[in-house]
């Protein structure tokens, strides 16, 4: 947990009268407030026509709220391109696969790779640097506004063609080395030309997989350099400011350690119950069960996921305060929730957790979306539990992050690829990745996000490397080196970064490594599962067929006599998709060996240990003892009967 863990809060007072700002600046205040977003949406009030730019009203704004005691997270308003800006450039509208142009009316209406709108994104975020990079009010910006949200990453208009063959020449030299790395002699698709290549947009079937992973390659490339044309002028003009972006969840469309790399500090936007509701592979059960709390280990996920991508410092930029809007169903969080929602993500680290809005809007898309307040100003239900927030965070002082014993690495690309060519219907690398984590965290693990070319997995005891489309030599050094306990699988290193089959066949590590071969693979009917010897449980999805040899020992057959789960030395390799039975078998086997405790907790009760404080939040019906769990020490926050919707935090 960071020295200060702070809350903030999302305002628009573009949206309201001038005469309530000050009003809502102290309200803000009182509640502990430290930190204000303001002016990510409001390009057409900061310059209603070309040049006119109107910028006394945010300064104004800015004061107001930086004299009751608020610092200032400003963001760039280039989400939003004015009216008058797209009629100047109507070529600047991203095109989706299929031809049509995405209009105005909403909101992320720009294709990233229009030279057009990139100059007049560096035309007003020069201005309001100018205007506002020094006013010591502000700490922070916020660049742009949820990247790839509304699928807005990847885009067929003119300007990506040309830019996409651009980004290929520099990629590949000549045409020559095009063709041959993509295959391109298969079905006649080879090119004359750099200018010959199109976009992948409809065909009579599927697109050459190695054409369609550079197309996403490039579509992610394009969002870092959109996003760094941004920080290059705030670090120039604003020196000592934090720069920030708000990620989405499960948003895989571009590259975020690539992002996060020109950032100081990553966000995301924190909505439980409508990731829940459309964003979840979990059956209807699951999702009747967790309708009010949202799934136990989503939000945990991408906290440390995204505590990753800028090297430690994270926030919670947008966290649910109440029922939203865009999900198919909007309940309202279960009481307390929003308290736990905010506890969990200072335990993961959080500086700041920050609340999406703070007074409902009356109008327009989202006026169905909760604030802190409603639209008459009067506290909405959250607002108590805000206020028990901030009381919290005095209580609970400051701790020392400590490491965690276990490690996932997750990979973007990976995410990409198995999306072109998954092999199976229900095949998708998030849903893979966060079986195994939703796993260690059934054990009370606390877990650990790497990068595909991590380098050092040292402070590790035990590492997950599942569904990695092709490997890194930073990261099979780093094995070669590992002291600990790996698991690598399924269909880890089963390609070339060019998209075809590795000569060695995969898994395409060494043989002092993993001296094991999948000879073929075959994807799995739901209702057709691969049974496995001794009742382990059992293979879904994908099933691989495993040759081991050398020193290369078999743990876990099938029930047809194939191995499933082999070892060599501290190195496992698992041929198929555990179900949950067998994947607990296997993590319990593992963390044994790696020398780590466990502790098999409740459905819905999950662990997070910091420093020296381990916090409990419970996502389910039924109170749980700590106690009996082996949980002791002093409790800073609740108690030992750990209620439903409640948190307990133990000083250990």
């Amino acid at each position: 947990m960071v020295a200060n863990p702070s809350i903030g809060v999302c305002y628009y007072p573009e949206h309201w009268p001038e005469t309530v700002w000050k009003d809502d600046a102290q309200r803000m205040a009182a509640l502990g407030i430290s930190y204000v977003r303001i002016g990510e949406f409001a390009w057409s009030r900061l310059e209603p026509a070309r040049g006119d730019l109107r910028f006394d009203w945010l300064a104004r704004a800015i004061d107001i709220l930086h004299e009751a005691g608020l610092k200032i997270i400003l963001g760039t308003p280039t989400a939003t391109p004015p009216k008058w800006l797209v009629d100047e450039m109507p070529d600047m509208l991203p095109v989706d696969a299929e031809g049509h142009t995405i209009g105005f009316g909403s909101r992320k209406h720009y294709c990233f790779s229009h030279r057009g709108y990139r100059a007049e994104c560096e035309r007003i975020v020069t201005a309001l640097a100018e205007r506002f990079g020094k006013n010591p009010a502000v700490t922070g910006w916020q660049i742009d506004n949820e990247y790839a949200c509304h699928n807005t990453t990847r885009n067929w208009s003119t300007a990506s063609l040309l830019a996409f063959r651009q980004w290929l020449k520099q990629r590949y030299g000549t045409i020559d080395k095009l063709n041959a790395a993509w295959g391109n002699v298969f079905w006649s698709m080879e090119y004359p030309d750099f200018e010959a290549i199109d976009l992948p947009a409809l065909a009579p079937t599927e697109h050459n997989p190695a054409h369609s992973l550079d197309f996403y390659r490039f579509s992610s490339d394009q969002v870092v350099s959109f996003n760094r044309l941004q920080t290059e002028i705030l670090r120039r003009l604003s020196p000592g400011r934090d720069l920030i972006h708000n990620f989405m969840g499960r948003t895989l469309d571009f590259d975020h350690y690539k992002v996060g790399a020109d950032l100081d500090v990553s966000s995301w936007d924190c909505y439980p119950l409508g990731f829940l509701e459309d964003r979840s592979d979990a059956d209807q059960a699951w999702r009747r069960r967790f309708a009010r709390t949202g799934d136990p280990d989503f939000q945990a996920f991408h906290h440390d996921l995204y505590r990753t991508t800028s090297n430690g410092r994270w926030w919670v930029m947008e966290q649910q305060p109440g029922p939203v809007n865009w999900a198919d169903h909007n309940p309202a969080p279960k009481q307390g929730m929003v308290r736990l929602w905010s506890l969990e993500a200072f335990a993961h680290g959080a500086e700041v957790v920050s609340y999406f809005r703070w007074r409902q809007a009356p109008f327009a898309q989202e006026q169905m979306h909760a604030g802190l307040l409603r639209p008459d100003g009067v506290e909405a239900e959250a607002f108590s539990e805000i206020e028990t927030v901030a009381r919290d965070t005095e209580l609970l002082g400051s701790s020392g992050s400590a490491a965690a014993n276990a490690a996932i690495v997750f990979d973007y690309t990976s995410a990409w690829a198995w999306e072109i060519q998954p092999q199976g219907r229900e095949f998708d690398y998030f849903r893979l990745v966060f079986d195994y984590y939703r796993s260690l965290r059934r054990l009370g693990l606390s877990i650990d996000i790497l990068p595909p070319d991590a380098a050092d997995l040292s402070r590790y005891k035990l590492v997950i490397i599942p569904g990695l489309f092709t490997w890194h030599k930073n990261l099979v050094k780093a094995l070669e080196a590992y002291k600990g306990v790996a698991l690598i699988g399924p269909r880890s290193g089963s390609k070339t970064g060019d998209f075809s089959i590795p000569e060695r066949l995969p898994p395409d590590l060494p043989e002092q490594l993993a001296n094991v071969t999948i000879t073929r693979v075959e994807s799995l009917r739901p209702d057709c599962p691969v049974a496995l010897k001794e009742g382990h449980g059992k293979l879904r999805f994908w099933r691989e067929f495993l040759v081991a040899s050398g020193d290369c020992k078999v743990e876990i057959f099938s029930r047809d006599g194939w191995p499933v789960l082999v070892k060599q030395r501290d190195l496992h390799y698992i041929g198929g998709w555990p179900d949950e039975r067998l994947l607990d078998t296997v993590m319990a086997r593992l963390t044994g060996e790696a020398g780590i405790t466990t502790c098999r907790l409740p459905d819905g009760v999950r662990l997070r240990r910091n420093g020296d404080l381990l916090f409990a939040f419970n996502y389910g019906d039924d109170p749980t003892e700590l106690e009996a769990l082996g949980l002791r020490g002093t409790f800073v926050l609740g108690t030992e009967l750990l209620q439903p919707a409640e948190v307990s935090v133990i000083r250990t």
